[in-house]
């Protein structure tokens, strides 16, 4: 076979088969062997071939052949083994390791300043779990011209795994003189719902309307969800109501953003305005406002209309949303049988809504079920251990949940510490439980002291059955008192008559769903002090005002 034809025609075989779903390449791998002598080219088709027919361990098997043959390779080559790597869910070596070695044979050979290169490179390490400031350090060292596309690319490398990173990136690329286009404001706009402040979602706005997008309906939908995210809900109805050509993502985003503020009447209401065909992503947003404020029987007949009224089948997420709204409402017994009639398996979403609501119900009996199958789908999520010692703890049953916990250590599962973050002055502080490393500590101690003898006063008492139960009572208390989002108020108290403060709301954010006691510290805290005080938890946001909370106790 003619070496300038093979590489051509094997490259087509696979290009062509992988609108199948069940090719594997191989045909396009007889082409090869079969060929007498294989060039650069030759190689390098067959080896973007199993890539694109997602084969990539099969592409990383061939470069290492390839480069133990002693055939060069150029910039090609390293792009499309690089994305190889980010696809190979089956492999059985280190590819963290193996990429870390893929870059020091492109720094050997010059490749690595290259844009492409360079940024096949960032993502790989980025999916891999490396440092994504390493990552930036290393598009930043390329040569040459670094083009939008270049930039978009980075920036939505680092987007999912550090959205603080992706947006210095996209603050370096505006001092460079790099105008973003479209797609550069949405990559954006989605690491703003990820930030700690809200003022980044507001300057990017006001920069896609200076460059001429406030029309662009897909950054639309984007600042409605952006802005749901950092607390204003009523920024996001404005953009919604902005929208002049409103698709099916338009309304579907303004519906997540009323269930993340529990606001699920203003979700209802809008769904019976909805002038475009809903889809599954729709009722689950409905069902997800439902199940936050406990509308069972709108949640119940949401459920019945879309396969009724709309021919689509309920899938795993709808079923988790419903095990959610009926386990909430502590009909357990319901909840289980639902689980038991699903089409598909359960996956871990769904018991972990039927663990948290035996948690908030107290049923050990079905608890352990829950939490048998949440471990088995999911050994290393520290919340099956978590909730079944919580669960056995609060029933007095100690020695199962040291045995719980026992177990937690063996099998290295390691809970995910309690984080909270808020904004004074243009500077994000973090706060984790017990403050011990933040610079103004010891201020922040006298200061939430003082706040928690002021709360005493008018009724707060701790939920020291909360605490863990081999400590002594006054520790118990103390445990509860430090609480991240706690320090988090207390420094907001502190600042608040710094001129950067801010407005009269105190924004805490928080990685983790806030507990009980926070919950009723913090209902009381918006009382005494004649603040609105504004928690975003791993669920939804919670607005505090004068004693009471937007979600009446219902979370």
């Amino acid at each position: 076979m003619q070496v300038s034809l093979a590489p051509a025609i094997a490259f087509e075989a696979n290009r062509s088969g992988c609108c199948d779903q069940n090719y594997d390449g191989n045909d396009a791998w007889f082409i090869f062997q079969a060929m007498s002598f294989r060039n650069l080219i030759s190689w390098n088709s067959m080896i973007a071939g199993f890539h694109l027919c997602g084969r990539g361990t099969k592409s990383l098997e061939l470069f290492s052949r390839m480069h133990f043959e002693g055939i060069g390779f150029d910039r090609a080559t390293l792009v499309t083994v690089l994305a190889s790597m980010c696809s190979c869910y089956d492999a059985d070596f280190d590819l963290l390791m193996h990429c870390y070695r893929l870059h020091c044979l492109a720094t050997k050979t010059g490749f690595a300043l290259k844009v492409e290169v360079a940024t096949a490179l960032v993502k790989a390490y980025s999916m891999l779990g490396g440092d994504a400031t390493d990552c930036r350090k290393l598009f930043l060292e390329i040569r040459g011209h670094r083009d939008v596309v270049s930039w978009t690319g980075i920036i939505t490398t680092c987007a999912e795994k550090d959205p603080e990173e992706a947006f210095l990136l996209f603050c370096q690329m505006r001092w460079e003189g790099v105008d973003p286009d479209r797609y550069t404001f949405s990559i954006v706009i989605k690491t703003c719902a990820s930030l700690a402040t809200g003022r980044h979602g507001s300057s990017i706005h006001a920069q896609i309307i200076k460059a001429g997008f406030q029309d662009d309906t897909v950054l639309a939908n984007a600042l409605i969800h952006a802005y749901a995210r950092c607390g204003s809900i009523s920024h996001s109805e404005k953009v919604f109501n902005s929208i002049m050509d409103r698709d099916t993502v338009s309304w579907n985003s303004m519906f997540k953003a009323y269930a993340l503020h529990g606001q699920a009447s203003e979700a209802l209401d809008l769904f019976a305005k909805m002038n475009v065909q809903p889809d599954a992503t729709t009722f689950v947003a409905l069902l997800s406002a439902c199940s936050h404020a406990g509308l069972v029987d709108q949640g119940t007949k949401i459920f019945k209309t879309m396969s009724e009224c709309y021919g689509i089948a309920p899938q795993c997420d709808h079923y988790a949303c419903m095990v959610d709204i009926l386990g909430r409402a502590g009909r357990l017994i319901e909840a289980e049988d639902l689980i038991n009639r699903m089409p598909m398996e359960p996956d871990s979403v769904v018991w972990s809504a039927l663990l948290g609501a035996c948690r908030k119900h107290n049923e050990p009996k079905l608890a352990e079920l829950a939490a048998a199958k949440l471990m088995n789908l999911e050994p290393k999520n520290s919340l099956g251990y978590v909730l079944m010692s919580n669960i056995y703890s609060s029933e007095g049953s100690f020695d199962d949940a040291a045995l719980i916990r026992k177990q937690m250590r063996g099998f290295r599962v390691r809970k995910n510490p309690g984080l909270s973050w808020i904004e004074i002055g243009n500077q994000v502080h973090e706060f984790a439980a017990g403050g011990q490393f933040h610079p103004q500590r010891d201020a922040i101690y006298a200061e939430l002291e003082v706040l928690i003898g002021q709360l005493k006063e008018i009724g707060y008492v701790p939920e020291i059955n909360l605490a863990l139960h081999d400590t002594e009572e006054e520790h118990k208390e103390e445990q509860l008192y430090y609480h991240s989002e706690k320090l988090a108020l207390a420094f907001a108290l502190m600042n608040a008559g710094n001129p950067c403060f801010g407005g009269g709301i105190i924004r805490i954010m928080k990685n983790i769903r806030i507990c009980v006691d926070c919950h009723n510290f913090m209902k009381l805290a918006s009382k005494y002090v004649q603040k609105e005080i504004l928690v975003r938890d791993a669920n939804r946001f919670h607005h505090f005002r004068d004693g009471l909370c937007s979600c009446i106790d219902y979370w």
